[in-house]
């Protein structure tokens, strides 16, 4: 394997010093970006796209191509692992996924099952793709939804702002909740390992929606699982551990579970104080975030002026990596998100050459 360009990245996740703050951002291959909408439109479809590698490869490396990031993430989808279940993914247009079948009974969760791996090859083969055409530039990120996240959509069928079929189920039938949760983990956990194996430097675990649940039930469904998977996840060659982050959007209240989950970096969304959390946290993991997304809505001042006072937030002490409170927005202007980068790299290495400055 080649030796990266530009590790600064994992240096953050292992809490080493940098010369400058990484920075990547959530959906960073995306609808705002044009390139992507040819590519989409040369695809036909969403699922199109994300299911033939060499496509979804090129847009892994689109925002690699155009901006100086410090890490790119796999072009994929977190409902791959569900779909491999059999249940029938698809994607209307301006409606977002739906499944053929759900999973709200005794008798459809006795047929659930881990899926065989093989069946997503594609996404297996489009890492390994994009890990070639890097070739040691920045590291490649690998992801899932988590199992919690999985099952909202499983049960549900479709996306909802409220997931109440799953929030009703976690305290009617919790044992069949958990039984769903518990495939789900093995199959996540063994989907990140095929990633690990075709090239991911690191993983990343998407719970979208474990910030709907009360404390109890987001301790017993969402965290516990997410432990599971990174505790099921395998070594590098090297017998090293891949670096795992993990994200819930609305998880600031489990912060320091979270940070005791084995991931060596925490995701937080935009309503976290980062200061805060860096002196609650930052010596036990790496924080990732945590910009408003809608910052990037604004100007290009305005991006620069919000992004330096994340920085400062965060300090210069190891650890820190930018991101997104959540996804680029797809009316995003790509002149901010370059805005972004530069302010942050160019911030962040000032701020550590003014922490080494005698008094």
């Amino acid at each position: 394997m080649l030796p990266l360009v530009n590790d600064t990245f994992l240096r953050a996740l292992r809490r080493d010093p940098t010369p400058h703050t990484p920075v990547w951002l959530m959906r960073q291959a995306g609808r705002y970006l044009p390139e992507y909408n040819a590519i989409r439109a040369k695809a036909g479809s969403f699922l199109a796209l994300a299911t033939n590698p060499a496509l979804a490869a090129e847009v892994t490396l689109q925002p690699v191509e155009r901006f100086p990031l410090d890490a790119a993430i796999v072009f994929s989808d977190i409902l791959t692992v569900p779909d491999a279940m059999g249940l029938g993914l698809s994607f209307a247009e301006g409606e977002g996924p739906r499944f053929a079948m759900t999973v709200r009974d005794e008798e459809a969760v006795d047929a659930l099952a881990v899926p065989d791996m093989n069946k997503l090859r594609y996404v297996f083969d489009t890492v390994a793709q994009s890990k070639r055409a890097l070739n040691g530039r920045v590291p490649l990120i690998g992801f899932a939804g988590s199992p919690f996240t999985l099952a909202c959509y499983m049960i549900e069928g479709s996306g909802s702002a409220g997931f109440e079929s799953v929030r009703r189920m976690a305290f009617a039938r919790p044992d069949l909740l958990a039984r769903i949760v518990k495939i789900n983990a093995i199959a996540v956990a063994a989907y990140l390992n095929e990633q690990i194996a075709a090239g991911a430097d690191a993983v990343m675990l998407f719970d979208t929606w474990g910030g709907l649940l009360t404390a109890e039930a987001y301790r017993i469904f969402s965290l516990a699982s997410m432990r599971d998977v990174i505790a099921r996840l395998r070594l590098s060659d090297a017998g090293d551990a891949i670096p795992a982050i993990v994200f819930t959007k609305g998880g600031g209240a489990w912060l320091s579970e979270l940070a005791d989950s084995g991931a060596a970096g925490v995701g937080v969304d935009w309503t976290v104080d980062l200061a805060q959390a860096r002196r609650a946290v930052g010596e036990r993991v790496a924080l990732q975030g945590n910009l408003d997304p809608a910052v990037l809505l604004t100007d290009a001042k305005t991006v620069a002026r919000e992004s330096i006072r994340m920085v400062r937030a965060a300090g210069p002490a190891p650890g820190h990596i930018f991101n997104l409170g959540h996804g680029i927005l797809p009316a995003t202007l790509p002149d901010h998100v370059a805005a972004l980068i530069e302010a942050v790299h160019r911030e962040s290495a000032a701020l550590r050459l003014e922490s080494c400055a005698p008094p």
